[in-house]
């Protein structure tokens, strides 16, 4: 399976001295997503965190009030790069191409089994549903809602179409797949999903 990161084990070399706040809490990130998605939540602790990015459980609560809103962190610094929406101008590309790489991302790498986990653990834990909600889902969604808003003011799409749905619909349904493995997440699933929609958004 694919991995977007480094072996989360090897810390980095760093010199000596205090380093700046910015660079300790990009690397206590880069460690808390890098130890995510080789062991998922089940080997996710604060102290192997901690250990990793060289930095004290102290300021890493001072920043991240617990576990879930960490791994949530981790997880949208190492998938962010991969997730970014381009703005080519013309919306069917943009939506295919972000659209294809969500499904190769958490098809093909560790990170579909992580976001999985993840999503099952905050059925029951409402604070990690909470932290998914404002890390990761909220963000996330308002990236498409302003892509897709975008193409309306350009006249590409319907000045009356709710973009929140439009989000479900096509997110939504990878999810579904990604989830509950009837039928499988492929590529051409995604192009299609955006063909069909599309035709009604016009």
């Amino acid at each position: 399976m694919a991995q977007l990161t480094p072996d989360p084990h090897t810390s980095p070399r760093r010199g000596r001295g205090r380093r700046p706040a910015d660079q300790v809490r990009a690397e206590i990130l880069t460690a808390a997503g890098g130890l995510l998605l080789a062991e998922g939540m089940a080997g996710f602790t604060i102290e192997k965190v901690a250990a990793l990015a060289g930095a004290s459980r102290m300021t890493i609560y001072k920043w991240w009030p617990s576990k879930g809103a960490l791994a949530l962190d981790g997880y949208f610094t190492v998938v962010a790069p991969t997730l970014a929406f381009p703005d080519t101008g013309d919306i069917v590309a943009d939506l295919t191409d972000q659209l294809v790489a969500f499904v190769h991302l958490v098809r093909d790498t560790s990170a579909g089994r992580v976001i999985s986990q993840l999503i099952g653990q905050a059925q029951t834990d409402p604070e990690l549903a909470a932290a998914y909600r404002e890390r990761y889902s909220g963000p996330r969604r308002a990236l498409a809602v302003d892509t897709l808003t975008r193409a309306m003011t350009r006249g590409q799409l319907r000045a009356d179409i709710d973009p929140e749905s439009v989000v479900d619909q096509l997110w939504g349904a990878c999810y579904h797949r990604l989830l509950i493995a009837d039928l499988p997440l492929t590529e051409d699933f995604a192009r299609t999903l955006v063909d069909n929609l599309v035709r009604g958004l016009r």
